[in-house]
């Protein structure tokens, strides 16, 4: 059976679609697509994820634009092997993106037509999710990935405990003046726990927060600076 070519030149989301489905195709695909699953899957779609993320952070343009192709197939490949199963394809996905998109932007497409303040759109948005709800989960824990980094997820969990009210009960970052002097005089192995060292960690990332920082961001970028360096030397 003689295969076309497909027409990479003049491309749309239909030839990529085309593409993923040759190559899980049984008899002529490609034998390590195929022996893929979501789980297999999985971490390379983290990867992806995360290249993308470093080619803005490197503010590579001709990059960014190869990494969000490598994510949008792996939405392709998910969403093929989620069709083979016979629980959606790819065009339930779009067609599901679409609808949330609108559904929680009636200020930008209801018929009203009116300025909004920042406090209302907060407001409405909270009501939409809410309203979205499908299960008991409680609403800070509501959508927050455990395979989320960890600083990334520990700020958006002190950013929901900020719009539940609830951020009184956050640790409090005042007490670092206290603590860092004596991890200074303390440093060795044995005078910090795990459970000291987290704590300390999770008052760093309400600190970024209220300065309005990404933990996860200074991180990264420190760490990149970083190897720069080692590598020079």
């Amino acid at each position: 059976m003689t295969m076309t070519h497909p027409d990479t030149e003049n491309a749309s989301i239909e030839t990529l679609l085309e593409i993923m489905s040759r190559l899980r195709d049984p008899e002529h695909g490609c034998p390590w697509d195929l022996e893929q699953d979501f789980r297999s899957i999985a971490p390379y779609t983290l990867e992806e994820a995360y290249e993308v993320v470093d080619a803005i952070e490197r503010d590579d343009r001709e990059e960014l634009q190869h990494e969000l192709g490598d994510l949008l197939f792996q939405t392709v490949f998910h969403a093929r092997m989620a069709e083979e199963a016979g629980w959606f394809d790819f065009s339930d996905v779009v067609r599901g993106i679409c609808d949330k998109l609108v559904r929680r932007h009636p200020h930008v497409f209801a018929r009203e037509n009116r300025d909004f303040t920042e406090t209302e759109l907060d407001t409405q948005w909270e009501s939409i999710k809410r309203s979205e709800a499908t299960h008991n989960k409680s609403c800070l824990a509501d959508h927050l990935p455990g395979k989320l980094p960890a600083l990334q997820r520990a700020q958006k969990l002190i950013a929901r405990s900020y719009k539940a009210k609830r951020h009184q009960e956050l640790p409090d970052y005042n007490e670092l003046t206290e603590k860092i002097p004596m991890l200074t005089m303390h440093a060795n192995k044995t005078a910090l726990d795990e459970e000291s060292l987290g704590m300390l960690l999770m008052q760093i990332v309400r600190m970024s927060h209220d300065a309005g920082l990404y933990a996860e961001t200074a991180l990264r970028k420190t760490t990149r600076q970083l190897l720069q360096e080692l590598d020079r030397d």
